[in-house]
Protein backbone atom coordinates (compact mmCIF):
# COMPACT_ATOMS: atom_id res chain seq x y z
CA UNK A 1 0.00 0.00 0.00
CA UNK A 2 1.01 3.28 -1.09
CA UNK A 3 2.63 5.66 2.26
CA UNK A 4 0.12 9.14 2.48
CA UNK A 5 2.52 12.46 2.88
CA UNK A 6 -0.24 15.36 4.03
CA UNK A 7 2.51 18.55 2.65
CA UNK A 8 0.37 20.70 5.44
CA UNK A 9 1.09 21.88 8.97
CA UNK A 10 -2.83 22.66 9.42
CA UNK A 11 -4.38 20.28 11.79
CA UNK A 12 -7.59 20.73 10.38
CA UNK A 13 -6.42 19.12 7.03
CA UNK A 14 -5.28 16.25 8.91
CA UNK A 15 -8.75 16.58 10.76
CA UNK A 16 -11.04 16.03 7.81
CA UNK A 17 -8.88 13.48 5.82
CA UNK A 18 -9.88 11.55 9.25
CA UNK A 19 -13.66 11.79 8.30
CA UNK A 20 -12.99 10.34 5.14
CA UNK A 21 -10.95 7.39 6.94
CA UNK A 22 -7.39 8.51 5.23
CA UNK A 23 -4.42 9.05 7.62
CA UNK A 24 -1.81 9.96 6.48
CA UNK A 25 1.91 7.97 6.71
CA UNK A 26 3.80 11.38 7.89
CA UNK A 27 2.91 14.79 8.11
CA UNK A 28 5.77 17.27 6.28
CA UNK A 29 5.33 21.37 6.55
CA UNK A 30 6.22 22.34 3.09
CA UNK A 31 8.09 25.90 3.24
CA UNK A 32 6.53 27.99 0.11
CA UNK A 33 6.36 31.86 0.22
CA UNK A 34 2.26 31.71 0.16
CA UNK A 35 2.88 35.97 -0.90
CA UNK A 36 0.30 36.33 -3.67
CA UNK A 37 1.95 37.60 -6.83
CA UNK A 38 1.54 41.36 -8.63
CA UNK A 39 -2.27 41.10 -9.96
CA UNK A 40 -2.69 37.22 -8.98
CA UNK A 41 -6.47 36.65 -8.62
CA UNK A 42 -7.68 34.38 -5.23
CA UNK A 43 -8.40 31.32 -7.46
CA UNK A 44 -5.15 31.15 -9.30
CA UNK A 45 -3.33 32.28 -5.74
CA UNK A 46 -4.84 28.95 -3.81
CA UNK A 47 -4.55 26.79 -6.99
CA UNK A 48 -0.41 27.95 -7.03
CA UNK A 49 -0.04 27.71 -3.53
CA UNK A 50 -1.67 23.82 -3.09
CA UNK A 51 0.84 22.84 -5.89
CA UNK A 52 3.56 24.28 -4.80
CA UNK A 53 3.17 22.75 -1.60
CA UNK A 54 2.98 19.15 -2.88
CA UNK A 55 5.88 20.04 -5.34
CA UNK A 56 7.64 21.31 -1.96
CA UNK A 57 8.07 18.17 0.00
CA UNK A 58 9.96 14.94 -0.30
CA UNK A 59 8.74 11.97 -1.91
CA UNK A 60 9.84 8.63 -1.72
CA UNK A 61 9.59 5.79 -3.58
CA UNK A 62 5.80 4.98 -4.32
CA UNK A 63 4.64 7.95 -1.76
CA UNK A 64 1.67 10.02 -2.77
CA UNK A 65 1.64 14.01 -1.62
CA UNK A 66 -1.06 15.31 -1.14
CA UNK A 67 -1.37 19.76 -0.60
CA UNK A 68 -3.91 22.38 -0.50
CA UNK A 69 -4.50 25.21 0.34
CA UNK A 70 -7.98 27.88 0.43
CA UNK A 71 -7.76 31.32 -0.15
CA UNK A 72 -10.54 34.19 0.98
CA UNK A 73 -11.46 36.48 -2.41
CA UNK A 74 -13.77 39.51 -2.10
CA UNK A 75 -13.88 40.16 -5.63
CA UNK A 76 -10.24 40.42 -7.09
CA UNK A 77 -8.86 40.91 -3.43
CA UNK A 78 -7.06 38.18 -1.39
CA UNK A 79 -7.77 38.62 2.01
CA UNK A 80 -4.67 37.87 4.48
CA UNK A 81 -4.69 34.86 6.66
CA UNK A 82 -5.48 36.96 10.10
CA UNK A 83 -2.64 37.02 11.89
CA UNK A 84 -3.59 39.78 14.58
CA UNK A 85 -7.14 40.60 15.76
CA UNK A 86 -6.70 43.75 13.80
CA UNK A 87 -6.66 42.26 10.54
CA UNK A 88 -10.13 39.84 11.73
CA UNK A 89 -11.59 42.90 12.15
CA UNK A 90 -11.00 44.59 9.10
CA UNK A 91 -11.69 41.16 7.49
CA UNK A 92 -15.22 41.12 9.15
CA UNK A 93 -15.93 44.84 8.09
CA UNK A 94 -15.37 43.97 4.47
CA UNK A 95 -16.58 40.85 4.30
CA UNK A 96 -20.07 41.71 6.85
CA UNK A 97 -23.32 41.99 4.73
CA UNK A 98 -21.87 40.25 1.24
CA UNK A 99 -21.16 37.55 -0.23
CA UNK A 100 -17.29 36.12 -1.17
CA UNK A 101 -15.84 33.45 -2.53
CA UNK A 102 -13.35 30.66 -1.16
CA UNK A 103 -11.01 28.96 -2.99
CA UNK A 104 -9.50 25.71 -1.74
CA UNK A 105 -7.59 23.86 -4.05
CA UNK A 106 -5.83 20.47 -3.59
CA UNK A 107 -2.83 19.04 -5.64
CA UNK A 108 -1.86 14.97 -5.32
CA UNK A 109 1.20 13.69 -6.47
CA UNK A 110 1.23 10.00 -7.55
CA UNK A 111 3.93 7.29 -6.66
CA UNK A 112 5.61 7.55 -10.57
CA UNK A 113 5.28 11.35 -9.77
CA UNK A 114 2.00 12.72 -12.04
CA UNK A 115 0.63 15.73 -10.49
CA UNK A 116 -3.42 16.41 -10.38
CA UNK A 117 -5.24 18.78 -9.20
CA UNK A 118 -8.78 20.29 -8.23
CA UNK A 119 -9.59 24.15 -7.47
CA UNK A 120 -13.18 24.04 -6.20
CA UNK A 121 -15.27 27.83 -5.51
CA UNK A 122 -17.34 27.97 -2.69
CA UNK A 123 -19.80 31.21 -1.83
CA UNK A 124 -20.29 32.45 1.33
CA UNK A 125 -22.72 35.58 2.55
CA UNK A 126 -21.76 37.14 6.23
CA UNK A 127 -24.66 38.79 7.08
CA UNK A 128 -24.39 42.27 7.51
CA UNK A 129 -21.99 42.97 11.32
CA UNK A 130 -23.19 45.30 13.79
CA UNK A 131 -19.47 45.80 15.96
CA UNK A 132 -20.87 44.31 19.15
CA UNK A 133 -21.06 40.97 16.75
CA UNK A 134 -17.49 41.54 15.73
CA UNK A 135 -16.14 42.35 19.00
CA UNK A 136 -17.38 39.52 20.39
CA UNK A 137 -16.33 37.31 17.52
CA UNK A 138 -12.84 39.11 18.36
CA UNK A 139 -13.15 37.73 21.85
CA UNK A 140 -13.54 34.36 20.93
CA UNK A 141 -9.68 34.24 19.06
CA UNK A 142 -11.02 32.03 16.66
CA UNK A 143 -10.01 34.16 13.73
CA UNK A 144 -6.49 34.36 14.26
CA UNK A 145 -4.37 32.07 12.19
CA UNK A 146 -7.51 32.01 9.22
CA UNK A 147 -7.86 32.78 6.01
CA UNK A 148 -10.03 35.56 5.89
CA UNK A 149 -10.35 36.30 9.53
CA UNK A 150 -12.95 33.47 10.38
CA UNK A 151 -13.33 29.58 11.00
CA UNK A 152 -16.95 28.58 9.08
CA UNK A 153 -16.91 25.61 11.53
CA UNK A 154 -16.52 27.72 14.92
CA UNK A 155 -18.79 30.02 16.24
CA UNK A 156 -18.69 32.42 12.75
CA UNK A 157 -20.92 30.18 11.52
CA UNK A 158 -23.81 31.86 13.22
CA UNK A 159 -22.84 35.24 11.29
CA UNK A 160 -22.73 33.57 7.72
CA UNK A 161 -26.87 33.97 6.28
CA UNK A 162 -26.07 31.15 3.10
CA UNK A 163 -23.49 29.39 1.68
CA UNK A 164 -22.81 26.88 -1.46
CA UNK A 165 -20.55 24.99 -2.62
CA UNK A 166 -18.02 22.36 -0.20
CA UNK A 167 -18.59 23.00 3.08
CA UNK A 168 -15.13 21.00 4.09
CA UNK A 169 -13.39 23.30 1.33
CA UNK A 170 -14.24 26.33 3.33
CA UNK A 171 -13.00 24.55 6.54
CA UNK A 172 -9.37 23.90 4.19
CA UNK A 173 -10.02 20.69 2.03
CA UNK A 174 -12.58 19.47 0.00
CA UNK A 175 -13.06 16.22 0.61
CA UNK A 176 -14.77 14.64 -2.93
CA UNK A 177 -12.29 16.13 -4.78
CA UNK A 178 -9.51 15.00 -2.16
CA UNK A 179 -11.31 11.39 -2.54
CA UNK A 180 -11.43 11.62 -5.99
CA UNK A 181 -7.92 12.48 -7.14
CA UNK A 182 -6.58 10.35 -4.07
CA UNK A 183 -8.29 7.05 -5.80
CA UNK A 184 -6.73 8.57 -9.18
CA UNK A 185 -3.69 8.42 -7.80
CA UNK A 186 -3.86 4.72 -6.20
CA UNK A 187 -4.22 5.26 -2.92
CA UNK A 188 -6.62 2.76 -1.59
CA UNK A 189 -10.04 3.85 -0.50
CA UNK A 190 -12.65 1.92 0.80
Amino acid sequence: MPGLVLASSSPRRRDLLGQIGVIPSRIAEPLVDEAPLKGELPRDHALRLAVAKAQAVARGPDEIVLAGDTCVGAGRRILPKADTPDVVRQCLELLGGRRHDVWSAVAVIDGSGRLRSRNVRSVVAFKQLDSAEIEAYLESGEGVGKAGGYAIQGSAAALIRAMSGSYSGVVGLPLFETRALLRTAGYPLG
